[in-house]
């Protein structure tokens, strides 16, 4: 029995936090559309702390860069995004806040559903230079990979002065994703995409 409670017990510990479910990297006539899902577990002292009104900070990048053999990986453009989570004990709600929009939702699950959904802003055709002679097609030509990375943390230096100490030093506040890297593909975008 012992035996079991401790896999168990593994289990659930290892279910917490942050896991990248699904990344993509879509050309359209506007650019490339980067998206990431992020499947988001909150341990029990995180969900605990939100329940008695403390707002949770989250951190998200989606970023395209150029990988390169010899050096360190360049970066083409970076997209940040610091998204809020908190907990109406008046209403009993939870409410998502990304720049100056909100949402409330009725339960925990379906926040976190959405907050885990993010989109990066359109990078333009013209950027990347798609015509055959820019900036992606130089890149191509000289043998670089171009790459795409998804990620997402919870900020604990956002938190209150007094909880930081307590998070810093317990793994339940460590929630974050791995750095999930992905190759993209600098095509023309179709005639279908364009119009």
């Amino acid at each position: 029995m012992c035996v079991w409670g401790l896999i168990l017990g593994t289990s659930v510990a290892l279910a917490d936090g942050i896991e990248v479910k699904k990344v993509e990297a879509r050309l359209t006539s506007e650019g490339y559309l980067l998206s990431a899902d992020f499947d988001i577990q909150l341990p029990p002292q995180v969900e605990d702390a939100l329940k008695r009104g403390i707002t949770l900070y989250f951190e998200s990048e989606l970023s395209v860069h150029r990988s390169r053999w010899y050096w360190m990986d360049s970066e083409i453009v970076s997209y940040k995004q610091t998204s809020k989570l908190s907990f109406n004990t008046l209403t009993q709600q939870y409410r998502l806040t990304r720049g100056g929009l909100y949402q409330s939702f009725l339960s925990l699950s379906d926040a976190l559903r959405i907050l885990g959904r993010q989109v990066a802003p359109p990078i333009e055709i013209a950027l990347l230079g798609m015509s055959g002679n820019g900036y992606f097609s130089r890149l191509i030509q000289k043998g670089s990979q171009i790459g795409a990375t998804a990620w997402m943390n919870l900020d604990i230096t956002q938190l209150p002065k007094p909880m930081q100490m307590n998070a810093l030093t317990s793994d339940q506040w460590k929630v974050e994703s791995e750095r999930f890297h992905w190759d993209i593909s600098p095509e023309a975008p179709s005639e279908e995409e364009a119009q």
